[in-house]
Protein backbone atom coordinates (compact mmCIF):
# COMPACT_ATOMS: atom_id res chain seq x y z
CA UNK A 1 0.00 0.00 0.00
CA UNK A 2 1.59 3.29 -0.79
CA UNK A 3 -1.49 5.62 -0.07
CA UNK A 4 -3.89 7.20 -2.09
CA UNK A 5 -3.17 10.77 -1.82
CA UNK A 6 0.19 13.08 -1.36
CA UNK A 7 -0.73 13.02 2.19
CA UNK A 8 -1.34 9.73 2.99
CA UNK A 9 1.80 9.02 0.89
CA UNK A 10 3.40 11.06 3.45
CA UNK A 11 1.77 9.99 6.83
CA UNK A 12 2.51 6.26 5.33
CA UNK A 13 5.73 6.30 4.51
CA UNK A 14 6.59 8.42 8.06
CA UNK A 15 5.27 5.27 9.71
CA UNK A 16 7.36 3.05 7.72
CA UNK A 17 10.52 4.73 8.07
CA UNK A 18 9.97 4.80 11.88
CA UNK A 19 8.81 1.40 12.80
CA UNK A 20 11.77 0.07 10.65
CA UNK A 21 14.19 2.38 12.40
CA UNK A 22 13.52 1.38 15.74
CA UNK A 23 13.56 -3.01 14.61
CA UNK A 24 16.79 -2.04 13.35
CA UNK A 25 17.99 -0.53 16.69
CA UNK A 26 17.03 -3.45 18.50
CA UNK A 27 17.78 -6.12 16.44
CA UNK A 28 14.46 -7.06 15.04
CA UNK A 29 12.72 -8.48 11.44
CA UNK A 30 12.70 -4.57 9.92
CA UNK A 31 11.23 -5.66 6.61
CA UNK A 32 8.00 -7.71 8.73
CA UNK A 33 7.30 -4.81 10.79
CA UNK A 34 7.14 -2.79 7.38
CA UNK A 35 4.36 -5.19 6.38
CA UNK A 36 2.62 -4.44 9.83
CA UNK A 37 2.44 -0.81 8.96
CA UNK A 38 1.79 -1.47 5.16
CA UNK A 39 -0.49 -4.36 5.12
CA UNK A 40 -2.01 -5.08 8.71
CA UNK A 41 -0.38 -8.67 8.81
CA UNK A 42 -0.20 -10.24 11.81
CA UNK A 43 1.83 -13.24 13.61
CA UNK A 44 1.08 -15.44 16.62
CA UNK A 45 3.49 -15.77 19.27
CA UNK A 46 5.69 -18.91 17.86
CA UNK A 47 6.02 -17.50 14.42
CA UNK A 48 7.23 -14.04 16.09
CA UNK A 49 9.80 -15.84 17.88
CA UNK A 50 10.57 -17.65 14.38
CA UNK A 51 10.67 -14.35 12.09
CA UNK A 52 13.15 -12.39 15.28
CA UNK A 53 9.54 -10.15 15.43
CA UNK A 54 9.98 -10.64 19.10
CA UNK A 55 13.03 -12.07 21.48
CA UNK A 56 11.12 -14.35 23.97
CA UNK A 57 7.92 -15.81 24.40
CA UNK A 58 7.25 -16.75 27.93
CA UNK A 59 4.34 -18.66 29.99
CA UNK A 60 4.93 -17.02 33.24
CA UNK A 61 6.44 -14.24 35.10
CA UNK A 62 9.21 -16.89 36.17
CA UNK A 63 10.06 -18.47 32.97
CA UNK A 64 10.67 -14.19 31.75
CA UNK A 65 13.22 -13.49 34.00
CA UNK A 66 15.01 -16.72 33.59
CA UNK A 67 14.94 -15.75 29.54
CA UNK A 68 15.81 -12.08 30.05
CA UNK A 69 18.89 -12.72 32.66
CA UNK A 70 22.31 -11.50 30.83
CA UNK A 71 20.50 -9.54 27.88
CA UNK A 72 21.81 -5.88 27.11
CA UNK A 73 19.34 -3.44 26.39
CA UNK A 74 19.92 0.05 25.14
CA UNK A 75 18.95 3.01 27.44
CA UNK A 76 18.82 6.54 27.25
CA UNK A 77 22.39 6.68 29.75
CA UNK A 78 24.26 3.76 27.73
CA UNK A 79 23.34 0.06 27.72
CA UNK A 80 22.79 -2.23 30.25
CA UNK A 81 22.77 -5.85 31.22
CA UNK A 82 20.01 -7.46 33.22
CA UNK A 83 20.06 -9.32 36.17
CA UNK A 84 17.10 -11.18 36.24
CA UNK A 85 17.74 -15.09 37.34
CA UNK A 86 17.48 -14.81 40.90
CA UNK A 87 15.49 -11.43 41.53
CA UNK A 88 12.85 -11.02 43.61
CA UNK A 89 9.12 -9.86 42.67
CA UNK A 90 7.02 -8.16 44.93
CA UNK A 91 3.15 -7.59 44.16
CA UNK A 92 1.74 -4.29 45.15
CA UNK A 93 -1.66 -3.89 45.98
CA UNK A 94 -3.59 -0.85 44.79
CA UNK A 95 -4.34 1.07 48.03
CA UNK A 96 -7.67 2.36 49.68
CA UNK A 97 -7.37 5.74 47.51
CA UNK A 98 -6.47 3.66 43.97
CA UNK A 99 -9.72 1.47 44.65
CA UNK A 100 -12.12 4.68 45.61
CA UNK A 101 -11.23 6.13 42.34
CA UNK A 102 -11.74 2.81 40.23
CA UNK A 103 -14.96 2.85 41.45
CA UNK A 104 -15.92 6.75 40.50
CA UNK A 105 -14.20 6.59 37.46
CA UNK A 106 -16.52 3.78 36.33
CA UNK A 107 -18.66 5.42 33.69
CA UNK A 108 -22.09 4.74 35.54
CA UNK A 109 -21.15 5.86 38.81
CA UNK A 110 -20.03 8.96 37.52
CA UNK A 111 -23.01 9.44 35.41
CA UNK A 112 -25.34 9.06 38.28
CA UNK A 113 -22.84 11.62 40.68
CA UNK A 114 -23.36 14.17 37.90
CA UNK A 115 -27.79 13.53 38.26
CA UNK A 116 -27.71 13.45 41.77
CA UNK A 117 -25.46 16.62 42.03
CA UNK A 118 -27.48 18.59 39.34
CA UNK A 119 -30.39 17.95 41.28
CA UNK A 120 -29.12 18.34 44.77
CA UNK A 121 -28.51 21.78 43.88
CA UNK A 122 -31.68 22.70 42.06
CA UNK A 123 -33.30 21.52 45.58
CA UNK A 124 -30.96 23.71 47.22
CA UNK A 125 -31.85 26.88 45.21
CA UNK A 126 -35.64 26.18 44.98
CA UNK A 127 -35.57 25.41 49.16
CA UNK A 128 -32.84 27.91 50.58
CA UNK A 129 -31.58 26.91 53.73
CA UNK A 130 -32.28 23.03 53.14
CA UNK A 131 -28.09 22.50 53.15
CA UNK A 132 -28.25 19.35 53.09
CA UNK A 133 -29.20 18.77 48.95
CA UNK A 134 -26.70 21.57 48.36
CA UNK A 135 -23.88 19.89 50.29
CA UNK A 136 -24.65 16.49 48.85
CA UNK A 137 -25.04 17.78 45.35
CA UNK A 138 -22.02 19.96 45.55
CA UNK A 139 -20.02 16.79 46.52
CA UNK A 140 -21.48 14.86 44.16
CA UNK A 141 -20.83 17.20 41.07
CA UNK A 142 -17.24 17.59 41.88
CA UNK A 143 -16.57 14.06 41.94
CA UNK A 144 -18.68 13.96 38.88
CA UNK A 145 -16.44 16.62 37.12
CA UNK A 146 -13.04 14.85 38.41
CA UNK A 147 -14.68 11.20 36.94
CA UNK A 148 -15.55 13.03 33.20
CA UNK A 149 -11.46 14.52 33.49
CA UNK A 150 -10.40 11.09 33.71
CA UNK A 151 -12.45 9.46 31.54
CA UNK A 152 -12.71 10.81 27.73
CA UNK A 153 -16.15 12.68 28.09
CA UNK A 154 -18.37 13.72 24.42
CA UNK A 155 -18.97 16.99 25.60
CA UNK A 156 -21.72 17.58 23.23
CA UNK A 157 -23.23 14.84 25.10
CA UNK A 158 -22.83 16.37 28.40
CA UNK A 159 -24.38 19.38 26.99
CA UNK A 160 -27.33 17.50 25.99
CA UNK A 161 -27.35 15.98 29.52
CA UNK A 162 -27.49 19.31 31.35
CA UNK A 163 -29.98 20.76 28.77
CA UNK A 164 -32.45 18.00 29.19
CA UNK A 165 -32.14 17.94 32.83
CA UNK A 166 -32.70 21.55 33.09
CA UNK A 167 -35.76 21.17 30.78
CA UNK A 168 -36.95 18.37 33.13
CA UNK A 169 -36.88 20.59 36.14
CA UNK A 170 -38.35 23.79 34.34
CA UNK A 171 -41.30 21.54 33.53
CA UNK A 172 -42.21 21.57 37.31
CA UNK A 173 -41.74 25.52 37.96
CA UNK A 174 -42.92 26.91 34.02
CA UNK A 175 -45.63 24.48 33.51
CA UNK A 176 -45.86 23.53 29.79
CA UNK A 177 -48.54 20.66 29.73
CA UNK A 178 -45.16 17.96 28.85
CA UNK A 179 -43.74 20.08 26.26
CA UNK A 180 -40.35 21.08 27.83
CA UNK A 181 -41.03 17.67 30.10
CA UNK A 182 -40.80 15.80 26.36
CA UNK A 183 -37.48 17.68 24.42
CA UNK A 184 -35.68 17.24 28.11
CA UNK A 185 -36.34 13.42 28.02
CA UNK A 186 -35.22 13.49 24.65
CA UNK A 187 -32.15 15.49 25.06
CA UNK A 188 -31.35 13.41 27.95
CA UNK A 189 -31.48 9.80 26.45
CA UNK A 190 -29.40 11.51 23.40
CA UNK A 191 -26.87 13.30 25.39
CA UNK A 192 -26.46 9.91 27.42
CA UNK A 193 -25.98 8.02 24.79
CA UNK A 194 -23.32 9.61 23.25
CA UNK A 195 -21.78 10.99 26.55
CA UNK A 196 -18.45 8.51 26.38
CA UNK A 197 -16.91 7.00 23.32
CA UNK A 198 -15.77 4.30 22.03
CA UNK A 199 -12.22 4.80 23.90
CA UNK A 200 -14.40 4.08 27.14
CA UNK A 201 -16.38 1.75 28.74
CA UNK A 202 -20.18 3.22 27.62
CA UNK A 203 -22.70 3.32 29.98
CA UNK A 204 -24.97 1.04 30.52
CA UNK A 205 -28.63 0.93 28.62
CA UNK A 206 -30.68 -0.06 31.08
CA UNK A 207 -29.33 2.47 33.37
CA UNK A 208 -29.94 5.17 31.22
CA UNK A 209 -33.57 3.72 30.33
CA UNK A 210 -34.12 3.34 34.32
CA UNK A 211 -33.32 7.05 34.63
CA UNK A 212 -35.29 8.47 31.58
CA UNK A 213 -38.42 6.92 32.82
CA UNK A 214 -38.01 8.52 36.74
CA UNK A 215 -37.72 11.88 35.24
CA UNK A 216 -41.01 10.54 32.99
CA UNK A 217 -42.87 9.72 35.68
CA UNK A 218 -41.76 13.01 37.83
CA UNK A 219 -42.80 15.10 34.84
CA UNK A 220 -46.02 12.98 34.48
CA UNK A 221 -47.03 13.28 37.85
CA UNK A 222 -46.12 17.74 37.25
CA UNK A 223 -48.40 17.70 34.54
CA UNK A 224 -51.17 15.72 36.38
CA UNK A 225 -50.90 17.84 39.76
CA UNK A 226 -51.35 21.50 38.29
CA UNK A 227 -54.30 19.99 35.72
CA UNK A 228 -55.76 18.77 39.27
CA UNK A 229 -55.29 22.61 41.20
CA UNK A 230 -56.32 24.21 37.51
CA UNK A 231 -59.70 23.00 38.11
CA UNK A 232 -59.65 23.56 42.32
CA UNK A 233 -61.03 26.95 43.41
CA UNK A 234 -58.88 29.96 44.47
CA UNK A 235 -58.31 29.86 48.20
CA UNK A 236 -57.43 33.33 48.88
CA UNK A 237 -58.43 36.52 47.54
CA UNK A 238 -61.14 37.96 45.80
CA UNK A 239 -61.54 34.74 43.39
CA UNK A 240 -61.72 33.05 46.55
CA UNK A 241 -65.38 34.69 47.98
CA UNK A 242 -66.97 33.81 44.79
CA UNK A 243 -68.53 29.94 45.59
CA UNK A 244 -68.39 30.69 49.42
CA UNK A 245 -71.31 28.97 51.07
CA UNK A 246 -72.93 31.93 53.44
CA UNK A 247 -76.16 32.10 55.77
CA UNK A 248 -78.34 35.24 55.74
CA UNK A 249 -78.54 37.32 59.09
CA UNK A 250 -82.19 38.81 58.21
CA UNK A 251 -85.16 38.48 55.96
CA UNK A 252 -83.82 40.33 52.82
CA UNK A 253 -85.61 43.24 52.00
CA UNK A 254 -86.88 44.47 48.24
CA UNK A 255 -84.81 47.63 47.25
CA UNK A 256 -84.27 48.53 43.13
CA UNK A 257 -84.93 45.37 41.95
CA UNK A 258 -82.59 42.93 44.30
CA UNK A 259 -83.41 41.71 47.54
CA UNK A 260 -80.93 43.41 50.03
CA UNK A 261 -79.48 42.68 53.64
CA UNK A 262 -76.94 40.81 55.15
CA UNK A 263 -74.90 37.38 55.58
CA UNK A 264 -72.37 36.05 57.46
CA UNK A 265 -69.48 34.60 55.63
CA UNK A 266 -66.10 33.26 57.40
CA UNK A 267 -67.15 34.67 60.55
CA UNK A 268 -68.03 38.34 58.96
CA UNK A 269 -70.81 40.61 58.11
CA UNK A 270 -71.33 41.33 54.50
CA UNK A 271 -73.91 43.72 52.64
CA UNK A 272 -75.74 40.91 50.38
CA UNK A 273 -78.17 41.23 47.23
CA UNK A 274 -80.39 38.80 46.13
CA UNK A 275 -82.65 38.38 42.83
CA UNK A 276 -85.45 36.13 45.00
CA UNK A 277 -86.72 36.41 48.39
CA UNK A 278 -84.16 35.14 51.42
CA UNK A 279 -85.24 34.56 55.11
CA UNK A 280 -83.39 34.72 57.47
CA UNK A 281 -81.19 31.33 57.93
CA UNK A 282 -81.08 30.48 54.52
CA UNK A 283 -78.37 28.83 53.34
CA UNK A 284 -76.89 30.91 50.08
CA UNK A 285 -73.81 30.91 47.79
CA UNK A 286 -71.84 33.45 46.65
CA UNK A 287 -72.20 34.58 42.95
CA UNK A 288 -70.24 37.96 42.71
CA UNK A 289 -68.43 40.03 44.68
CA UNK A 290 -68.96 44.37 44.22
CA UNK A 291 -67.11 46.37 46.37
CA UNK A 292 -68.16 45.07 50.30
CA UNK A 293 -71.52 43.99 48.57
CA UNK A 294 -71.94 40.20 47.90
CA UNK A 295 -74.68 38.85 45.18
CA UNK A 296 -76.11 35.44 46.57
CA UNK A 297 -78.28 32.80 45.21
CA UNK A 298 -79.66 30.16 46.55
CA UNK A 299 -77.62 27.16 47.77
CA UNK A 300 -78.70 23.94 45.35
CA UNK A 301 -76.77 21.60 47.92
CA UNK A 302 -79.04 22.43 50.69
CA UNK A 303 -82.60 21.37 51.54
Amino acid sequence: RRGGTAMERKVLEDAVSYIRGLAERHGRNADWAEQAVREAVNLGAEEALAQNVVDVVADNMDSLMQQIDGRTVKMANGEKTLATANIELTRADPDWRTRLLSVITNPNVAYFLMIIGFYGIIFELSNPGAIFPGVIGAICLILALFAFQVLSVNYAGLALILLGLAFIVGEAFMPSFGILGIGGIVAFVAGSIILMDGSHQEISLPTIGGTALVAAGFILWTVIKFIGLRRKHPVSGSEQIVHERVTALDDFQEDDGYFRGHVRMSGERWNAACKSPVGSGDKLRVTALEGLTVYVEADKAEP
